[in-house]
């Protein structure tokens, strides 16, 4: 056995139909498994609040060992938990095919399923929350009333919301808008708005998976992608058979994961058959569907094939790039842009492909941001974390403003309006504009303003 790993990590299934995934001694003593090496490592401090907590709870204990820890003094350690995967990905040496066989995130989200199953319920908030297909149908006819219902300037509903719902009154929530992603692409194909150009990828077709939050409450990031890939001769439609449940995933509702996942892949796997790419417009939604899913329907046909055909759109515009070169006509980007790689981005282990696609475009400032957002969904909107999201954050932040940028770029929305709220406390910064890195790359074509 080495000591630390040098291969490249790999993942086992969550084993989340077996009895044992739910056995609360059985998960006490995995947990005491890893919080031990942890605790004798260490190298992960400073990623997230989890390990800060272990650590802290570990020194306070009379041996200054885990041995006197008590168990019902974990749940801290797993609510800082935001399943970024970053210490699996990039900090812990003890992940598989190391002997020890560590994986925290998943255990963190073995803890949740163990704990909802055995008090009969997840979390009654966070769940409604999670249902964003219902969420953003219900609120696209009334979304100016929605909107200024959700406003953070809003004195009469923020605090009653709070109060009722326990989210943070000073979150910046998302916007709805009444004309959805889908929408506007039945209009786009209506009108020949999205016909391909003669450009050098002119042959490929690929079939944009809206995501719920690009279609619900950030379309122009849809439109722009649409625009992006028919100036470069790309056929493209659009499809969503329903939300990936990345909000499900969080509270470790497992198998309502695995029922979206058999639904979408299903119907996505229809656009494969007929020669399109799929592509994602949201890091979560591609991490989902290309390691995620496989883990948790490793037996399924549909989810094993989805996961070949799907590209994160910034690696779909980079690999257009590489092998049949870009449309001709990007100008400069004045201002410059300060790419923040999201963790969901990362987690896909497919390079800083945003920065990437960015520094194709001629004279143009690109910085990039590594550090975690701190926003981690329904963990930055709560009450309960929203203090801790903005703690963990702070860093990203930091590094954002000091590039002193036009623009900040997030494969993660809500990463990107997190840091926007971050920068918003510090002394003198210029909080600059966010925007999807697609957008910029449609703004250098000249196609959005």
């Amino acid at each position: 056995m080495k000591e630390g790993s040098t291969e490249a990590p790999t993942r086992h299934p969550i084993e989340w139909q077996n009895p044992d995934f739910y056995d609360l001694d059985k998960l006490d003593a995995e947990l005491r498994r890893v919080f031990d090496i942890c605790h004798g490592c260490r190298r992960c401090f400073n990623l997230c609040d989890s390990f800060p907590r272990l650590f802290d709870l570990v020194d306070a204990s009379p041996t200054g060992e885990l041995d006197e820890v008590k168990s019902e003094d974990f749940a801290p350690v797993i609510e800082a938990c935001t399943l970024c995967d970053m210490c699996f990905m990039t900090k812990c040496p003890y992940v598989p095919p190391h002997e020890f066989n560590l994986d925290f995130p998943h255990l963190m989200l073995r803890y949740r399923a163990a704990e909802a199953k055995h008090e009969g319920h997840y979390p009654f908030v966070p769940g409604q929350l999670g249902q964003t297909d219902r969420n953003g149908t219900l609120a696209a006819p009334v979304a100016p009333l929605a909107n200024w219902g959700s406003a953070r300037g809003n004195r009469l509903t923020r605090p009653v919301l709070e109060k009722l719902a326990g989210i943070d009154a000073r979150v910046e929530l998302p916007k709805f808008y009444g004309k959805t992603f889908t929408m506007r692409a039945k209009a786009q194909d209506r009108n020949g708005e999205a016909a391909p150009k003669d450009a050098p990828a002119k042959g490929r077709k690929a079939a944009f998976f809206a995501t719920c939050f690009v279609n619900y409450n950030n379309p122009q990031v849809g439109e722009a992608a649409r625009k992006v890939l028919a100036h470069n001769g790309v056929e493209t439609i659009v499809a969503y058979p329903g939300c990936c449940g990345m909000p499900y995933l969080e509270q470790g509702n497992l198998a309502k994961v695995a029922g979206q996942a058999e639904k979408v892949s299903r119907e996505m796997c229809e656009l494969i058959d007929k020669g399109y790419d799929i592509i994602t417009l949201t890091a979560s939604c591609g991490l989902m569907f290309k390691f995620e899913w496989p883990l948790i329907l490793p037996d399924n046909a549909d989810v094993q094939k989805l996961a070949q055909a799907t590209y994160d759109i910034d690696e779909y515009v980079v690999n257009i790039a590489k092998k049949e070169g870009l449309a001709p006509g990007l100008r400069p980007v004045e201002g410059g842009v300060t790419a923040h790689l999201a963790c969901h981005a990362r987690a896909q282990n497919m390079g800083p492909k945003s920065a990437e696609m960015m520094k194709l475009i001629p004279e143009t400032k690109v910085d990039v941001v590594e550090r975690c957002s701190g926003h981690g969904g329904t963990f930055g909107v709560m009450k309960g974390t929203f203090d801790l999201a903005m703690k963990v954050g702070k860093p990203a932040a930091r590094s954002v403003a000091k590039t002193a940028n036009k623009y900040v770029t997030s494969d993660c929305p809500l990463a990107g309006k997190h840091l926007a709220q971050e920068i918003e406390t510090l002394d003198e910064a210029q909080v600059p504009k966010v925007q999807h890195p697609i957008e910029i790359m449609a703004r250098a074509w000249g196609l959005i303003e």
